[in-house]
């Protein structure tokens, strides 16, 4: 079941012939994460990806003065992982860990490497997956923390996850926009009087 969700959120990107289908299939594996419980440890030279079937994980690290930092939120039908290091087979920089309880998808970046050599619609979802996660989605917001406030980008957040903005705790929603609990309680006041 949780592999048919799967393969209906691939479909969303590029086709997929009965033989590619079957191949990725046979790679997947569902694990269970508990609330807490990382699926990468910064440090690691990860090697799997994730497509989370249910629940909600963060991609963060810790920075200079201590603080959590989240630069990534992975809910249902996305997939987790730690790109770059990934790629470059070096220890990752960032930690995954589930915010709730989650069921996932699992599956070697290796095996799905030699599958998107072999088959040319797997390949055409892994460009059209990058392109839009990776770039379309990651440019804007990376500008958007360099020049927009804090209020600016918790605005955009609220109405462009709404779903999300009500999952998440407080201190995970601050820890993503860079501010403090007390700051992001300032500003859902203002945003409650009319303000900002």
């Amino acid at each position: 079941m949780s592999a048919d969700m799967f393969f209906k959120k691939v479909r969303t990107y590029a086709d997929l012939s009965k033989e590619a289908e079957h191949a990725w299939a046979s790679l997947l594996r569902q694990r269970q994460y508990r609330k807490e419980e990382s699926f990468i440890v910064a440090g690691d030279v990860p090697t799997t990806f994730a497509f989370v079937v249910e629940g909600l994980f963060s991609q963060h690290y810790v920075g200079p003065d201590g603080d959590m930092v989240i630069k990534y939120f992975f809910p249902e039908s996305r997939i987790a992982a730690s790109v770059s290091a990934t790629l470059l087979g070096q220890p990752g920089l960032f930690t995954i860990t589930a915010i709730e309880d989650s069921t996932v998808l699992e599956y070697e970046f290796a095996a799905f490497k030699a599958l998107v050599a072999r088959f040319p619609d797997v390949a055409a979802f892994y460009i059209r997956y990058l392109e839009r996660h990776w770039i379309i989605e990651k440019e804007p917001g990376e500008i958007a923390f360099r020049h927009d406030t804090a209020m600016h980008r918790y605005r955009d957040f609220i109405r462009n996850e709404p779903d999300l903005h009500k999952r998440l705790k407080q201190h995970h929603i601050a820890a993503w926009l860079g501010i403090t609990p007390e700051s992001l309680s300032r500003l859902r006041k203002a945003i409650a009087l009319g303000a900002g």
